[in-house]
């Protein structure tokens, strides 16, 4: 009977039957594979976007459109405005208790 190599794991299994696979991808080890495979994954496209950014900054170029849903949202840089604070239709202004000091970047005099 053929052996299953499981990409995450780095492994074969001895035997290619639903059951081992399915014993298999339901183990703790396995799963764990798995969040690391696709946290680095995800730490990958960060770095990626990061990257395409900052050579976007550097060459006084526009910056690239947003990311795609599912990806993680860009850096905010030193000196960029914050978003700003969703509102839903008729709210208004946020509570006083929402507001909150602007960042402090290193480097920089605090703002008062």
């Amino acid at each position: 009977m053929p052996k299953y190599y499981c990409d995450y794991c780095d492994t074969y299994l001895t035997h290619d039957s639903p059951s081992v696979r399915k014993t298999h991808n339901s183990g703790r080890k396995h799963k764990d594979n798995v969040r690391i495979y696709y946290t680095r994954w995800m730490e990958d496209q960060a770095q990626a976007l990061i990257n395409q950014t900052t050579a976007a900054l550097t060459a006084g170029g526009m910056l690239p459109p947003p990311p795609l849903p599912g990806m993680p949202a860009p850096p905010m840089l030193p000196g960029m405005p914050l978003p700003p604070l969703p509102m839903r239709p008729g709210m208004g202004m946020p509570p006083p208790h929402m507001h909150f000091p602007p960042p402090h970047f290193p480097g920089q005099p605090p703002m008062h």
